[in-house]
């Protein structure tokens, strides 16, 4: 075993980075598509691709946030000028915005529980090949990833799911390595 795998070291120091301090340049198209390619190289039982991806570019992060602003005030009619402007900058602090979607239906040899995990493991490929490409991320599931009407306006359907957004961007600063539990925490041997 190499021990200077440079794959191995991008996930041994991998971390999130607040979208507050992802700044431009976000990935280029052709990065994009790496990305993407990448996070659609899953485990994928069936074949189904029970997940799919939008393209969040600041526009429509901009338009996506007022959505968002207005759910939020509608929910909460006490909510200040400063709450509402947090709810309408979500999802705009970043250059780029990537949902994941699990599409995970009834199937009769795949139970659903496996097609959201293929979603999952989509999400984690997305953000390490963003890492790998020398971007910083962060994998945000806030309120309005599960409300209905910010699904909607997304364009999903009844029986889809978002996963999470993934802010994409360029960190001057990176955080420090927190404390992760030891291995004798987390391990069983059988």
């Amino acid at each position: 075993m190499n021990p200077d795998n440079p794959t191995i070291e991008l996930q041994r120091t991998r971390r999130s980075v607040a979208p507050r301090l992802l700044m431009e340049p976000a990935p280029s198209e052709t990065e994009l598509e790496t990305m993407l390619t990448i996070a659609a190289r899953v485990p994928d039982h069936g074949r189904l691709t029970p997940w799919r991806v939008i393209v969040i570019d600041r526009e429509a992060a901009t338009r996506l946030g007022e959505v968002i602003a207005r759910t939020y005030a509608s929910d909460h009619p006490d909510a200040d000028a400063e709450r509402l402007t947090m709810e309408r900058t979500r999802l705009t602090q970043a250059p780029l915005v990537i949902a994941v979607v699990s599409r995970a239906a009834p199937h009769e040899k795949i139970p659903e529980w496996e097609q959201v995990l293929s979603a999952g493991m989509a999400t984690m490929n997305l953000i390490v090949a963003a890492n790998a490409l020398g971007y910083a991320t962060n994998l945000y599931t806030q309120w309005y990833a599960y409300d209905r009407r910010v699904l909607t306006e997304l364009g999903l359907a009844p029986h889809e799911r978002l996963v999470g957004f993934v802010h994409v961007g360029t960190a001057t600063e990176r955080p420090a390595d927190r404390a992760r539990p030891s291995l004798d925490e987390i391990v069983t041997r059988y």
